[in-house]
């Protein structure tokens, strides 16, 4: 707030990005009563500025609902050099002692990423894949309670670069519970390493994935459909592999370049409806 105050006072063109529903994470976190309160912080700080770029047409329509203005869409994209099925390691699954499917999560380990139904997916894969194994790569205040709800999965804690990509690419199935995200950058990661997604049909998946073609996308909030979904991938190792190339072609039709060259151009666009030299100011 305050960086967006200055650069208002010095006339520097000033855009933000909406990246974190911060309001819905105060429901996630049992605390409802606060969602009015934190999106109505949110609206007042981002229609101080210019516009708000957005990864999503859903987003923007939510947003717009809820009085954001001059909401600007930016997607997201995957860089499918770093993330590919080449980086997959036979030596990582044998550390996990993998004997059959891995199920894996990428991510903050969060109330706000719904990860209990994940575990409760992962125990339907298990009930008729007994050797399947669980992968939850990233760390939060999560982690004691999920270690004690599903003691034998494989805690990975934070992973970057190349352990990252192997850490995908040596995984069978990619389970995405989340129901707050405003994209989803790990969903593209999963499909670039060659891994079926199996999803929420919101955010990235919403995007990228057609049912049953690519990955498998449920409506949102049905964790029956969820966890029935990841045991029709446990058991059914020719759709895992059919459903994983097809992402990986999604995800190489997903590079960055478009996406720069247009967020470039809404840059340069805000700059000119202000009327100034001045290169804009992201906050």
């Amino acid at each position: 707030w305050s960086a967006c105050s200055a650069a208002i006072q010095l006339g520097i063109p000033v855009t933000s990005d909406f990246r974190t529903r911060f309001d819905e994470y105060s429901d996630a976190y049992g605390m409802k009563a606060l969602v009015p309160v934190v999106r109505s912080y949110l609206r007042s700080f981002h229609n101080r500025t210019l516009c708000t770029f957005v990864p999503t047409q859903e987003i923007a329509t939510h947003l717009e609902h809820h009085g954001f203005n001059d909401l600007v869409v930016s997607g997201r994209g995957v860089d499918t050099i770093a993330f590919s099925p080449l980086y997959r390691s036979e030596t990582l699954r044998r550390s996990w002692k993998a004997m059959g499917p891995v199920a894996l999560y990428v991510g903050r380990l969060a109330a706000e990423k719904n990860l209990f139904a994940v575990v409760e997916a992962f125990e339907a894969m298990r009930s008729i894949e007994p050797n399947a194994k669980l992968v939850l790569v990233g760390d939060g205040p999560l982690r004691d309670a999920l270690k004690e709800r599903c003691p034998d999965a494989i805690f990975a804690g934070m992973q970057c670069g190349a352990d990252l990509a192997a850490h995908y690419a040596s995984a069978d199935i990619f389970l995405f519970a989340s129901l707050t995200e405003t994209f989803g950058n790990v969903t593209l990661e999963a499909m670039a390493c060659g891994l079926p997604v199996v999803a929420y049909d919101i955010a990235a998946a919403a995007i990228h994935i057609r049912d049953g073609c690519n990955g498998i996308t449920v409506s949102p909030g049905d964790h029956a459909a969820f966890s029935a979904a990841a045991m029709r991938l446990a058991y059914n190792e020719p759709l895992r592999e059919r459903l994983g190339e097809a992402a990986r072609l999604t995800a190489r039709g997903a590079g960055w370049d478009r996406i720069l060259a247009d967020f470039e151009s809404a840059l340069l666009a805000a700059t000119s409806s202000a009327n100034s030299d001045v290169s804009p100011c992201l906050v």
